[in-house]
C-alpha cells in the first residue's frame, strides 16, 4: 500500500524529481518543499538539493542520465580546452550554467546538470551557429570547472594589459551621427576589450600602418604591418574569432549582424584630450570567419614637413616650386602603400592657408585636417569623383585635391580645372613619372591637353630605414657595386655600405621608412616629346637629359647616405 501511494504521488512530478523520488533519494514532499525553496530563491532544484546537502551531486546526475537516457560525464577527467570554451561569452555561460565539452565537427557538446530545465539550449546555438548536445555532468564539478574556464579566458587575454592605461575604459569619438549602437553580450566581455584595446595601442606605439585579424579553421592570428613589412604578433584563441569580429565592428559602427559581404567603417579613438587616431575599418568574408583590416590614419603624418620625407634638396625645390604656382597639375604615382597620400597632404598642409580654399575628393578621406573641405566619394548615390570635381568649381576653389585619376571624365575635368587657373593635385597608379603620361594617354586624354597643364610628376616607393643602433658596414665586391648601378667614381671615393642587424630598438634591423623619388617636371622638351607620340622610354631619356633622377638612381643615393640598404633597394625598385 505504502508502495503504490509513494507512485501515485510521484506521478505528479516529472523529470530528475521523479527519477530521485523513485529512487527514495527524498520523498515527494521534500522534493516539493525544495521546489518552493528553490523557486523563491531563484535558482534550480537540483542546484538547491546541492547546495543543502539534500541529495548528492553524483546522484542527481545518475538520476538525469537514466532518465533521459543520456551519457553522463565525469568533469574530473577533462582537460579544458581555450579554444572550445570560447566559443561562447562568460555571461551566457554563467546565465545558463553550462559547459562547452567539446567540438566536432558542426556539433558542440555541453555539460548541463538537468537537460530538461536547461533554457539556453536556442540561444547558445544561435550564438555559436552549431548543433548543440548536452550531456550530463554533476553540479558540483560544474561550478568549479566553470569557474576554472571563465579564469583561463579571462587570463588567455589578461597578458595583453597595458601599463597604466585603462584598456576597457578608452573613448572613442562619434565618427557618425548615425547611431548604430548594438547591445550584445559578444562586445561587453571585457577580456575581448581590453584584447582589442591592447592591439590598436600597440600598433599605435610601434608605428605600424594596419592591423590584420584572420581567422582560419584552427588557428586566429593578428598581424601589424610595421614599415611595410607584415609580422605576426599574436595567436588568441581561435575561438574569440566571432567575439573579436563583433567587437571590432560595433567600434566601426558597423552591422555585427551582417556577415555575408564586406563592410567599411572607421574608428576614432581618443589617447588624450589633445591627440586622436583615426582607424579605416575593412571587413571581408572568409571561410571561416570574417578578416578585418584597420588602416591606421596618423593626422600626425601630414604634419611631418617636408624635410622628413626624404627628398633631396634639388626633389624638395622642385616640389615646393611647383606647389607655388597658381595653376597647373601635381600628380603623384606609385603603387598602393607607397605614401602617396601623405606627400600629398605634405604639400595641402604647406598651402593650407586662410587665403587659400582647398577642397578634396577622396575614396575615402583618409587624414583630417582643418581648414581643408573634404568630401569622401559615394558612388552609391551618384557622387563619384566626377561629380564631386564638378561641384568643387562650383564653390570657387583655388586648390583641389582628388584622391585618384581613375577614369577619363575624371581626369577631363582636372585637366580643365589645372588650365582655368586652379592647381590640382592627384595621383595615379603607375611605376614611374614617364608612364604617367602615357598612361594618361591610353585613358584617352588628349596629347596637347596632358602637355598644357600637367606640370609635375612624382613617382615615389617607401624603403626601410637602416636601425642607427645596429648597422653594421658590409663589404661588397666592386662589380657587384657596379652591377647594382653605382658609377667608377663613387667606388673611387670610398663609398660605405650598410646592412641590417637587428636589435630591441628596431625590428630585423630596421626603423622607419624613407621615401625614393623620381621628381619630373614637365617641361616644354617633354611636352614636345607628349605631343609627338612618344613613348614612355622616350620621356624617360628626354628626363634623363635634363637631369632628372630616376628611382633606382634615388634609391642609390639613399644607399651611399647609409640610410638603407642594398637589399632593400632591390626589393622596392627592381620591378
Amino acid at each position: 500500500m505504502a508502495t503504490a501511494s509513494k507512485t501515485a504521488s510521484s506521478k505528479r512530478t516529472t523529470g530528475i524529481g521523479k527519477r530521485l523520488i523513485e529512487n527514495n533519494f527524498l520523498s515527494q514532499e521534500a522534493y516539493e518543499d525544495a521546489s518552493i525553496a528553490a523557486r523563491d530563491n531563484k535558482q534550480t532544484v537540483t542546484a538547491y538539493l546541492v547546495e543543502n546537502n539534500l541529495v548528492a551531486a553524483n546522484d542527481i546526475a545518475h538520476a538525469a542520465s537514466q532518465e533521459f537516457g543520456m551519457p553522463m560525464f565525469d568533469l574530473t577527467a577533462l582537460n579544458l580546452d581555450v579554444d572550445v570554451v570560447s566559443l561562447v561569452n562568460a555571461p551566457l555561460m554563467e546565465k545558463h550554467n553550462f559547459l562547452p565539452l567539446l567540438k566536432r565537427d558542426k556539433k558542440l557538446f555541453i555539460g548541463v546538470v538537468d537537460p530538461i530545465s536547461f533554457q539556453g539550449m536556442d540561444e547558445v546555438k544561435f550564438h555559436t551557429g552549431l548543433l548543440i548536445e548536452p550531456v550530463v555532468v554533476e553540479a558540483n564539478k560544474l561550478d568549479a570547472k566553470i569557474k576554472e574556464a571563465l579564469s583561463k579566458m579571462d587570463d588567455s587575454l589578461d597578458d595583453f594589459g597595458s601599463g597604466d592605461i585603462d584598456l576597457e575604459n578608452i573613448e572613442l569619438e562619434d565618427t557618425d551621427s548615425d547611431d548604430g549602437a548594438v547591445n550584445s553580450a559578444d562586445v561587453d566581455d571585457a577580456p575581448v576589450v581590453r584584447f582589442v584595446n591592447k592591439m590598436l595601442l600597440d600598433a599605435i606605439k610601434q608605428g605600424a600602418s594596419d592591423v590584420h585579424f584572420e581567422p582560419y579553421e584552427k588557428a586566429y592570428r593578428v598581424r601589424y604591418r610595421q614599415d611595410g613589412m607584415l609580422r605576426e604578433v599574436t595567436r588568441p584563441p581561435v575561438g574569440l574569432s566571432g567575439k573579436l569580429a563583433a567587437r571590432l565592428k560595433v567600434m566601426s559602427r558597423m552591422d555585427i549582424a551582417e556577415r555575408r559581404v564586406p563592410q567599411d567603417g572607421r574608428i576614432k579613438l581618443k589617447l588624450s584630450k589633445n591627440k586622436s587616431i583615426d582607424f579605416r575599418v575593412s571587413t571581408c568574408p572568409t571561410l571561416f570567419g570574417e578578416k578585418i583590416v584597420l588602416r591606421i590614419l596618423d593626422p600626425a603624418s601630414a604634419k611631418l614637413g617636408i624635410d622628413m620625407l626624404g627628398y633631396e634638396p634639388f626633389q624638395k625645390k622642385l616640389y615646393m616650386d611647383h606647389l607655388a604656382k597658381p595653376y597647373g597639375m601635381i600628380l603623384v604615382t606609385g603603387p598602393t602603400g607607397s605614401g602617396k597620400t601623405v606627400s600629398l597632404y605634405t604639400g595641402l598642409n604647406i598651402l593650407n592657408t586662410a587665403d587659400k580654399n582647398i577642397s578634396t575628393a577622396e575614396d575615402p578621406a583618409e587624414i583630417n585636417l582643418e581648414g581643408i573641405n573634404q568630401v569622401n566619394v559615394n558612388p552609391k548615390v551618384g557622387l563619384t569623383f566626377n561629380a564631386a570635381l564638378k561641384a568643387f568649381l562650383r564653390q570657387d576653389p583655388d586648390i583641389i585635391m582628388v584622391g585618384e585619376i581613375r577614369d577619363l571624365g575624371t581626369a577631363e575635368i582636372a585637366i580643365k580645372a589645372a588650365q582655368t587657373g586652379h592647381l590640382v593635385l592627384s595621383t595615379l597608379h603607375t611605376n614611374d613619372a614617364p608612364k604617367t603620361l602615357t598612361r594618361m594617354v591610353d585613358m584617352g586624354v588628349k596629347p596637347y591637353a596632358i602637355a598644357s597643364s600637367v606640370s609635375l610628376i612624382i613617382a615615389q616607393r617607401l624603403a626601410r630605414r637602416l636601425c642607427s643602433k645596429c648597422k653594421v658596414l658590409e663589404e661588397v665586391p666592386n662589380d657587384i657595386l657596379l652591377q647594382e648601378g653605382f658609377e667608377q667614381e663613387d667606388i673611387d671615393s670610398g663609398i660605405e655600405i650598410y646592412a641590417p642587424v637587428g636589435c630591441d630598438m628596431c625590428a630585423m634591423g630596421y626603423k622607419g621608412r624613407v621615401g625614393i623619388y623620381q621628381v619630373m617636371p614637365v617641361t616644354e622638351e617633354i611636352g614636345r616629346t607628349i605631343l609627338k607620340g612618344g613613348s614612355a622610354m622616350d620621356i624617360a631619356e628626354q628626363a634623363a637629359k635634363e637631369g632628372v633622377w630616376d628611382l633606382r638612381r634615388s634609391a642609390l643615393e639613399k644607399v651611399k647616405q647609409g640610410v638603407t640598404s642594398l637589399v632593400e633597394i632591390n626589393r622596392v625598385t627592381l620591378e
